[in-house]
């Protein structure tokens, strides 16, 4: 026996570890190895527990454990992986569980990412900042295994990812290679769709951009006004009417002196006997319409130009009433 791991640990100091796997298997015949002291990591959970096939053992930290076993991977002896990162292939991501460096010092069974011996040693628990660190590449992520910054989601290799194995930012979906998407699988930008090459599209399969629909390559007329208008939603977003309705204000106050004031508004601002009136705060149609009154006629004209113009439409998707 003792010739036979002579030979394996000579063996494996010049393979690649795909090879020692390999090797080891066809000289031990699936028989578990001793070898110099292995370092790795294994999950715990909160009462520091795990339940391997049904079986739950308890553990401290730190300590030294041993069981008369020969080490089966998935079958007999104490679990662990040597990264970090793998331990969560069994194990959820879960920062009230506990992550601790431990060593392998007994007989070692070792397949994939998973190995098992006989004889563990419980060096330290891994904080759970540090865990981040290590399992991270990318800087300031609360995932796992990501390469890029900020990602909250798994295996990102972009930056700010809440979804997981994206290679774009800021996505909230999961395997975009482009930007601020909510859906999945898109190489365009800020698509709530799946699948799509193009932006901005709501629908799947999409190779252009701004569709709601699927399967389309042509950037679809939007409706104006419940009606087709003949234009794309690209062509609005250009137009001088949309860039004056952008202008409305937002919530706001004005003055409003006592001759002017309702009898509700008198009982509920008493203190305008004083004042000599009160400031009234605005909801944003009324806001709209004071807005609305003080543009140019030519302003006006601009968006009552828009296709399919209807006012009551107009009115009751603004609150801008239409006068004249």
């Amino acid at each position: 026996m003792s010739d036979i791991r002579y030979e394996v640990t000579k063996k494996m100091a010049v393979l690649s570890a795909n090879e020692r796997t390999g090797w080891t298997k066809e000289v031990k015949k699936g028989r578990a190895f001793n070898m110099a002291e292995v370092k790795g990591y294994k999950v715990f959970r909160p009462d520091w527990t795990c339940s391997p096939n049904g079986n739950t053992k308890q553990y401290t930290c730190p300590g030294v454990f041993e069981e008369d076993v020969t080490p089966v991977r998935c079958g007999h002896g104490m679990h662990f992986c040597r990264r970090a990162a793998d331990c969560f292939h069994y194990y959820t991501f879960d920062p009230n569980n506990h992550v601790a460096e431990v060593i392998a010092l007994g007989d070692i069974a070792e397949e994939g990412d998973k190995a098992c011996t006989n004889k563990l040693q419980i060096v330290r628990e891994v904080p759970w900042s540090e865990v981040l660190e290590i399992v991270n590449s990318g800087k300031a992520c609360t995932g796992l295994c990501n390469t890029g910054d900020w990602n909250s989601g798994n295996r990102n290799t972009g930056d700010c990812n809440t979804g997981n194995r994206n290679t774009g930012d800021w996505n909230t979906g999961n395997r975009n290679t482009g930007d601020c998407n909510t859906g999945n699988r898109n190489t365009g930008d800020w698509n709530t769709g799946n699948r799509n090459s193009g932006s901005y599209n709501t629908g799947d399969w999409n190779a252009t951009s701004f569709s709601n629909g699927c399967f389309n390559t042509e950037e679809p007329e939007i409706f104006m006004f419940n009606k087709p208008s003949g234009i794309t939603y690209r062509q609005w977003l250009s137009m001088h009417a949309r860039y004056l309705l952008e202008q409305i204000p937002g919530r706001a106050v004005v003055w409003i002196f006592s001759d002017d004031m309702t009898d509700e508004e008198k009982a509920a601002h008493p203190e305008h006997e004083t004042t000599g009136g009160y400031l009234k705060k605005l909801d944003e149609p009324g806001n709209a319409q004071i807005w609305w009154d003080g543009l140019n006629e030519h302003d006006r004209n601009t968006i009552k130009a828009l296709p399919n113009f209807d006012a009551v439409i107009f009115e009751k998707c603004t609150g801008i009433k239409i006068g004249g």
